[in-house]
């Protein structure tokens, strides 16, 4: 299947400028991180994309609904780790398309929902280049489903419109609180 290449408008170009913080230093509000922790503000912008080392599940009600040896997650400075799952991975029936959103990163995505369980997830559809390895493959909400990384339950970000997944060795302030809409 070939992947849907998006442009970089100018519209892109700014909203990729308009960041406060790009990962270079941690600003003076930030959590010092204690050896084993990862400071969100040390996360690259432009984000990246690395292979996760540990199992993730995705459980809903008490059926795994997805599980891979083989995620990937983007790191982006300020915000806590999206983690996606191979397309072949997903176990559950999810539909697609009730809303889309624009990364200005990314691409644009899709909205997915299982069976009791609208919008659980997301998928990029149309791609810019350089995150194209993620085309069609699923993230998850951990304020919908239950997201584990190598059996530990993870949390939701702040904020409700951000997707990642708060672990135990995260450190922030993370991005989604109220204040942190130019981090």
């Amino acid at each position: 299947m070939s992947v849907p290449l998006l442009r970089k408008t100018p519209e892109i170009e700014n909203a990729r400028s308009h960041w406060q913080y790009r990962g270079g230093s941690r600003p003076a509000f930030a959590t010092e991180p204690k050896q084993g922790q990862h400071s969100v503000w040390d996360f690259p912008r432009p984000p990246i994309i690395e292979d996760v080392p540990v199992t993730m599940t995705v459980r809903f009600k008490t059926q795994i609904i997805a599980e891979t040896q083989r995620g990937r997650r983007v790191i982006e400075t300020a915000g806590a780790p999206t983690y996606y799952f191979p397309p072949e991975d997903v176990f559950a029936p999810m539909t697609g398309g009730a809303s889309r959103s624009v990364c200005e990163w990314k691409g644009l995505a899709e909205s997915l929902s299982l069976p009791g369980a609208a919008n659980a997830g997301w998928r990029y559809t149309d791609m810019f280049p350089e995150f194209q390895i993620l085309h069609r493959w699923v993230a998850f909400y951990p304020s919908i489903v239950d997201c584990y990384l190598g059996g530990q339950r993870v949390s939701t970000q702040p904020g409700g419109y951000y997707g990642g997944w708060v672990s135990s060795d995260l450190v922030g302030p993370i991005k989604g609180e109220p204040g942190s809409s130019g981090w």
